[in-house]
């Protein structure tokens, strides 16, 4: 599991910027619950993305726990630089399977973009920093549509071939079913070692533990999640968050795939967290969960009777 909360989950939350105690605080309880992928932050524009405008002093102050790895975004050298020089270890960068998702997103055409990357690549590996690369409309983009696989397997590849050690493969607007995912995975398959391939789903249309399960059944092994179900996309109108770290773990429990995190401690972080952005979350076993403690003046076996699967 890669968390994915205080970067991907919190870059876009609307209203004032969450403060960087906060952030540190949820990342710490995520480190507890036993994740050992928390991707912290993003060096980019903080004109662009105000609410990862403390990048430098949130990844200088990071709790150190063992085991524990915290990649960074960094779409360009300037980034790169900038998060090295803080004490980044890993870093990624973001490109899209879509022309015009590529052009609103980070200004350049796809081509354009692999240049950019390749540049930060052979930067940080100078420096012994690995680099995980992600795509995005994977199955689909706002502005295009169906994405066909083949466009997704050449990014993937052209991202593997420059050295990005993981390819994380994101519906980003959450409009994938098992039949369109496993046909994209195919394609990408065919030219990236399965065991190189993560899975980044959105819950758009209620489909991402369904994909998740059709990429495990692939064999996919990796799985970006965030806590309480936190993001969006400001280039994807409508798009809903990531997959909730929670629900996903539920899954993986219930599938007997070890994990090694704790159900109890992601759930504290995932309250954590919407306690300090005001807002409810979107995980389903978080709801569940809160349904079924006891309501003031309520027995506990009167709960268990109006809730007998438990």
């Amino acid at each position: 599991m890669v968390e994915v909360a205080p970067r991907d989950g919190l870059q876009n939350e609307p209203g004032a910027v969450v403060a960087t105690a906060v952030k540190l605080e949820l990342i710490r309880l995520l480190g507890q619950s036993g994740l050992r992928r928390i991707e912290a932050t993003a060096f980019v524009s903080a004109r662009r993305v105000p609410q990862m405008a403390d990048h430098d002093a949130l990844l200088r102050a990071l709790p150190r726990l063992q085991g524990v790895r915290y990649p960074v975004l960094t779409p360009n050298l300037v980034g790169l630089e900038a998060a090295i020089a803080a004490g980044a270890e890993e870093v990624a960068v973001f490109g899209a399977a879509s022309e015009t998702f590529s052009h609103k997103n980070i200004h350049c055409s796809i081509a354009q973009s692999l240049q950019r990357f390749e540049q930060v690549v052979r930067a940080a590996q100078r420096h012994a920093v690995p680099v995980r690369g992600y795509v995005s409309c994977a199955v689909g983009c706002p502005y295009e549509g169906a994405i066909a696989p083949a466009a997704v397997a050449a990014l993937a590849d052209a991202l593997y071939q420059l050295g990005c050690y993981e390819i994380s493969l994101g519906d980003t607007i959450g409009v994938g079913t098992p039949r369109t995912v496993t046909a994209m995975l195919e394609a990408v398959g065919a030219r990236v070692p399965r065991e190189r391939l993560a899975g980044h789903f959105h819950d758009t249309y209620g489909q991402a533990l369904a994909n998740v399960y059709a990429a495990l059944e692939f064999g996919v092994a990796v799985f970006d999640a965030s806590v309480a179900g936190l993001g969006g996309c400001p280039y994807a109108p409508g798009a809903s968050g990531n997959v909730a770290s929670e629900d996903l773990l539920y899954l993986l429990d219930g599938l007997a795939i070890e994990t090694g995190v704790r159900m109890d401690a992601l759930l504290a972080a995932g309250s954590y967290i919407c306690r300090a952005l005001g807002r409810a979350t979107h995980s389903r076993v978080a709801q569940a969960r809160q349904c079924s403690q006891p309501r003031p003046g309520v027995r506990g076996s009167d709960v268990g009777r109006q809730h007998p699967w438990q």
